[in-house]
């Protein structure tokens, strides 16, 4: 499972022109889940990204994280990151899951932060979606389960 988390001003996601889903100052996370990928990746994934410190305390230094600073996620599915670009001039996107096994992730991810006391938005899954953001930093981290 890998992840893609951009601190955010400002986040949101339409599909077919109609916000579905915004927030503000928080964690913009594209998520894509390989094949294999079990609850174990997601619970550590979602673990690491809500207490992983990349907000700046009062002193300006990253010290606080998504839990401290009660800030949002927006949480979309992105396939493409298992992507595997080495060979050729098209990506191989054998890596990712089954569209089913997937999506069930995704929900279980995103599940996982709001129990944490996080409030969360996701896109639509297999939609086609044009996500905005205002970048704040920018500060952005790819984090991968184990």
């Amino acid at each position: 499972m890998k992840a893609v988390i951009q601190r955010v001003k400002e986040s949101s996601v339409s599909v077919q022109g109609e916000i579905i889903g915004s927030i503000k100052r928080g964690l913009l996370i594209l998520l894509g889940i390989a094949k294999g990928d079990q609850k174990t990746e997601a619970d550590y994934l979602s673990e690491k990204v809500a207490n992983l410190r990349i907000f700046e305390d009062e002193n300006g230094k990253m010290n606080l994280s998504l839990l401290e600073t009660g800030g949002e996620a927006l949480v979309i599915s992105q396939f493409t990151l298992l992507g595997d670009c080495r060979k050729g001039r098209r990506p191989s996107f054998i890596a990712a899951a089954e569209p089913e096994d997937a999506n069930l992730l995704y929900e279980y991810f995103a599940n996982r932060l709001e129990d944490k006391g996080i409030s969360v938005q996701t896109g639509k899954f297999r939609a086609m979606m044009d996500v905005a953001l205002i970048n704040d930093g920018p500060v952005t981290l790819i984090v991968e389960s184990p």
